[in-house]
């Protein structure tokens, strides 16, 4: 399950780098929700998904606070359906899949956290 957790922080790491790196004005051309929404808003966005990413990978490499990696992945479960909510309200059916696998993903990992917490 750590493979599936730090295959989710890559993901994540990467995706909240790009947009935090890129200026708003050439991540519309790649992202329409961007339009929608400010500057600092979609940096908050990239913010919170590094953010994310580092508290899933950092607690199991160090095997210290663990508590943070199913927190975390709960953060993203979230994250990830405000991202199929704003996909479907843009109507981009097709783009609906990305986030709501990894939605399913980091929902499993999550669950796999508290469990494993629990026992």
């Amino acid at each position: 399950m750590n493979i599936l957790t730090y295959i989710l922080a890559a993901v994540f790491v990467l995706a909240g780098a790009m947009k935090m790196m890129q200026p708003k004005t050439k991540l519309e051309t790649k992202m329409a929700w961007v339009k929608d929404v400010s500057s600092w808003q979609v940096k908050a966005i990239a913010t919170l998904e590094a953010l994310a990413a580092l508290a899933l990978a950092l607690p199991l490499i160090f095997d210290t606070g663990l508590i943070l990696v199913p927190l975390a992945a709960t953060g993203l479960v979230f994250l990830m359906l405000g991202a199929v909510f704003t996909h479907a309200r843009l109507k981009e059916i097709p783009m609906i899949a990305i986030p709501a696998v990894l939605g399913v993903l980091a929902l499993w990992v999550a669950i796999w956290g508290y469990t494993d917490l629990i026992s």
